[in-house]
């Protein structure tokens, strides 16, 4: 008796987002199982394209004569929990974020690609160091031994661990994968940056040996796939990695932990545009699996969960070992009125020069998160704003300054409108300025630099971070990965440059990417025995980002920023979906979303827009958004599901669609 497969095809257009069914041939019955990539025909001609198994039937709904069969199987690794789990979690991921379910499915389900025979070269060598086994502070064991008690009874509410920098959350982290490691299951530690895979893998390889793994995007694609099968053939306990790590096709996947869960890379920027602190909450309900989530600087998002007693909030209020830094902020415009022009304040050169003579390290963070086309005053601190959605107007090629949310449009003058002065425009420095001006102010001076441009090949990360940790440099210049969570015993000074850049992005989470980042840099310093030094130099000293992120104070910052949001309507007190148009045809995807716009009304939600998107044209393809706000989610989706519809019976655009939520 011949069965039958469900088969999402792989190409990623609406119009054919759906399932099609297949005769299975009898010598292939024991090969196709769910999430098996098969080879089918497709269309007319001799047509063979790839797709994914998402179900099987016993009964076909398509009249025999006309059913064609599979041709071949690409890869199965055999219908089993973690396949079914994963295949409901891609469901969920299709109809939360939109899109197609193919998407969704390339997420979520790992790829089988050609490895060469050559067995690739580790690009981080994990020994033991015997460094495992610090005291623990009564607070990390308070949290651990909270946690047992509920794994043990069964409670799977998530918990967020509110520690400041230098608390010890790694320690407890390892202490409770442990737990359930120990109990049979395993683990998937989240992390937001490449560059923290070396320290973080070295820590848990201490605890658990070769029974961990880790995953980043330097890995090739057989790589990859090799480590995704280890975990799922139990092989291993612990896989560490980025947010592609959560889709880890483990047995019995018993706990989640997301490191820095307030980082902005846990976001996916394609198509399923997805949340990883909601996906990794699915799963672990799914799993029947603990998710536990970590940071010194919490979402406002995770934090009002915490609040609403969503989560479990657990805190670590004192570092382990050290102190706090003590902070100082320069403010830049009395710096200018004094005549130095230099991107370095004469307290910043100061204490570099007594580093160097003591033979202490530094690190110099470059604020770029945002900083592309905004434009401020260096006299007096001046920012142009958008008077209807209080974010930063972005400079464009033509001499306007455009909002991206609403669209609202002006012209740039060449002075300030504030005070009349020629010092207004956008920074131009970057990394290598910076680290050129410190080779001509301290000739011997040895620099790392960490940014784009040294970190391309793989191992470089680990390079730059394991010299720097021995001691080879004086200084690591580096953007924001060299803030998240590196523990250098060596550094005493901080110094960040341009802090207040990331407040003026176009974006309503301005002020809380910028105190986050703030925040981070602060908490490198210090981090032994000698206390740190930490310089914010900053244009607006008295913004309560810049001010809080001084005094480590998140939960002041966070009731300035609740209240704020609340009175603009912005997540998490509304909700809010981006619709975007990408087409080649401009005049298409200016009449597109115009129509879009006006079927995504519906009462109780209101829209804004529509206008170019914060970068209106990539790689020859215009883009144009719109946003629809509500303070129920459950309507957004109504209204994403309406739009997909449309899009789907439209048969003259021919551009693409794309929605992101609360973000």
């Amino acid at each position: 008796m011949s069965r039958y497969a469900d088969v999402i095809v792989e190409i990623s257009h609406e119009k054919l987002d759906r399932t099609f069914q297949y005769r299975i041939p009898e010598e292939l019955d024991a090969e196709v199982k769910l999430g098996s990539r098969v080879q089918i025909p497709f269309g007319k001609g001799d047509r063979k394209i790839a797709g994914y198994v998402v179900g099987i039937q016993d009964q076909s709904v398509i009249e025999e004569n006309r059913i064609k069969d599979i041709i071949k199987v690409l890869y199965s690794e055999g219908s089993d929990r973690s396949t079914y789990i994963l295949l409901q979690l891609a469901a969920w991921m299709k109809e939360r974020y939109g899109g197609t379910m193919i998407n969704a499915l390339r997420c979520v389900l790992p790829i089988k690609a050609s490895v060469r025979k050559k067995a690739a070269k580790e690009d981080i060598v994990l020994e033991r160091t015997g460094a495992d086994g610090f005291e623990l502070s009564v607070q990390q064991k308070e949290i651990i031994n909270a946690f047992r008690s509920s794994y043990e009874s069964g409670d799977r509410t998530p918990m967020l661990i509110f520690g400041v920098t230098g608390s010890g959350k790694t320690q407890v982290y390892i202490d409770i994968i442990d737990e359930v490691v120990k109990s049979g299951k395993q683990a998937i530690m989240l992390i937001p940056e490449i560059a923290l895979t070396y320290q973080t893998a070295k820590r848990f390889y201490d605890r658990f040996g070769d029974r961990v793994s880790y995953l980043h995007s330097r890995l090739s694609k057989g790589e990859r796939y090799d480590r995704f099968m280890k975990a799922k053939n139990g092989e291993i306990d612990v896989m560490i990695g980025p947010r592609s790590a959560l889709f880890t096709p483990f047995p019995d996947t018993g706990i989640v932990v997301m490191d820095e869960e307030h980082d902005t890379s846990y976001r996916s920027e394609s198509m399923p545009k997805y949340n990883t602190r909601e996906v990794a909450e699915q799963l672990c309900r799914l799993c029947g699996a603990a998710f536990v989530m970590g940071s010194a600087t919490p979402s406002v998002d995770a934090f009002m969960m915490a609040q609403s007693g969503k989560y479990k909030l657990m805190r670590l209020p004192e570092r382990v070992s050290g102190r706090l830094p003590e902070v100082r902020i320069v403010d830049m415009r009395q710096e200018l009125a004094s005549g130095n022009r230099s991107m370095f304040s004469e307290e910043l050169k100061s204490l570099i020069d007594d580093r160097l003579q003591k033979k202490e390290q530094i690190m110099l963070f470059l604020n770029r998160r945002g900083y592309a086309g905004f434009v401020n005053c260096r006299k007096c601190g001046f920012v142009y704003k958008c008077p209807h959605c209080d974010v930063s107007l972005i400079h464009h090629r033509n001499g306007r300054l455009v909002c991206h949310y609403c669209g609202y449009s002006i012209e740039m003058k060449k002075t300030c409108p504030s005070c009349a002065s020629k010092y207004i425009g956008g920074m131009k420095a970057g990394t290598e300025q910076v680290e050129s001006r410190l080779s001509e102010m301290f000739p011997r001076v040895r620099t790392l630099r960490m940014d784009m441009d040294t970190t391309r090949k793989k191992g470089d990360y680990e390079r730059i971070l394991k010299a720097f940790s021995q001691k080879k440099a004086d200084i690591l210049i580096g953007t924001q990965m060299i803030v998240k969570g590196h523990d250098f015993e060596g550094v005493t000074l901080v110094g960040i440059l341009a802090a207040d850049l990331s407040l003026y992005s176009a974006d309503f989470r301005a002020g809380e990417r910028t105190f986050e980042l703030l925040t981070q840099a602060a908490g490198r310093a210090g981090r032994a025995k000698d206390t740190g030094v930490v310089v914010i130099q900053t244009y607006d000293p008295e913004n309560p980002a810049v001010r809080l992120a001084a005094t480590q104070d998140y939960e002041g910052f966070y009731g300035e920023e609740a209240s704020y949001r609340e009175l603009c309507g912005y997540p998490p007190f509304m909700h809010m979906m981006t619709v975007t148009v990408l087409d080649e045809d401009r005049d298409a995807a200016a009449e597109f979303i115009e129509k879009a716009a006006g079927a995504a009304k519906m009462d109780g939600t209101f829209t804004v827009g529509p206008s170019d998107a914060a970068i209106s044209k990539i790689k020859d393809v215009y883009r144009k958004c719109f946003f629809v706000k509500s303070p129920d989610y459950d309507k957004l989706i109504i209204i994403k599901d309406r739009l997909e519809k449309m899009r789907e019976e439209d048969k003259a655009f021919k551009g693409r669609m794309e929605f992101d939520f609360d973000h």
